[in-house]
């Protein structure tokens, strides 16, 4: 017989899918607060927050809530040089496939937009925008200026640079979304949401008050770095259903094993 604790375990597998989405207060905000933006006439929009704070999701869940109604595009991986970037956006822009050995000229492509002003909006969401270079940008730049192509920048945010200060940031970006970690009691909600959105009501009432005080110290409230950690608890204590059922409380998640869990993350030394 499989063990309760596999359900539990896959549960927390890190996913962009939208049906991985939990709602939230802080990330209706962050919803309503994206969609009012792409609402305006603006020609960029940042959205920023540090890795594992759920901005990969959220531009997931806004490209599947508008798609029907409005011409919205999803860049999830970054390109690997600037001939393929510009290679799909000319598919986007203008509905056709480049000819094969063909650059992109760029002139005629801002040209084009020009061309569209007024016919046509369409929406770019690019996601893990650090990895382009300043140049790379400063044609984004060029093209949202067009007033056809509005750009949704997503960016990582680091401890040590603001990177809305980056040169090529400081005078273009007109509205900034900016996602955080979570709260303790958005946590606390996400964990207790996502079992029961599987029906796992006995696990998520074995997660007390007290252990959720331990999984946000060690995850400061990061969801990437939460679904790593429930991932190796449920791991953990699907070895000991298993093989020493004696050790598991099945009314109580152990403290001892979260922090075994966090010991082997890395989050604590001995």
């Amino acid at each position: 017989m499989k063990s309760r604790y596999e359900a539990a375990k896959n549960v927390f597998i890190d996913s962009v899918d939208i049906d991985d989405y939990i709602e939230l207060d802080s990330s209706v905000t962050a919803y309503q607060q994206l969609e009012h933006s792409i609402e305006k006439p603006l020609k960029m929009i940042l959205l920023f927050g540090k890795p594992g704070t759920g901005k990969s999701i959220l531009l997931n869940r806004i490209q599947n809530k508008l798609k029907h109604n409005k011409e919205i595009h999803y860049f999830d991986t970054p390109a690997i040089n600037e001939k393929e970037f510009f290679y799909k956006l000319f598919k986007v822009l203008t509905k056709k496939d480049l000819p094969s050995n063909t650059e992109v000229n760029f002139s005629a492509l801002v040209d084009f937009c020009k061309t569209l002003r007024g016919k046509r909006e369409i929406i770019i969401l690019l996601d893990e925008a650090q990895m382009y270079g300043p140049e790379m940008m400063e044609k984004i730049r060029l093209l949202s200026d067009t007033r056809a192509v509005k750009f949704v920048v997503s960016l990582h945010k680091t401890d040590d640079e603001d990177l809305i200060a980056k040169e090529h940031f400081q005078s273009r970006i007109w509205e900034v979304i900016e996602l955080k970690n979570a709260t303790r009691e958005d946590q606390t909600e996400y964990i207790h949401k996502k079992l029961l959105k599987k029906n796992l009501f006995e696990v998520a009432n074995s997660i007390k008050e007290k252990n959720m005080k331990f999984i946000h110290r060690f995850t400061n409230g990061n969801y990437r770095e939460c679904n790593k950690l429930m991932f190796t608890i449920f791991e953990i204590c699907e070895y000991y259903d298993e093989n020493e059922p004696s050790k598991v409380n099945y009314a109580q998640m152990s403290q001892k094993i979260i922090e075994m869990s966090a010991l082997k993350l890395g989050y604590i030394h001995v």
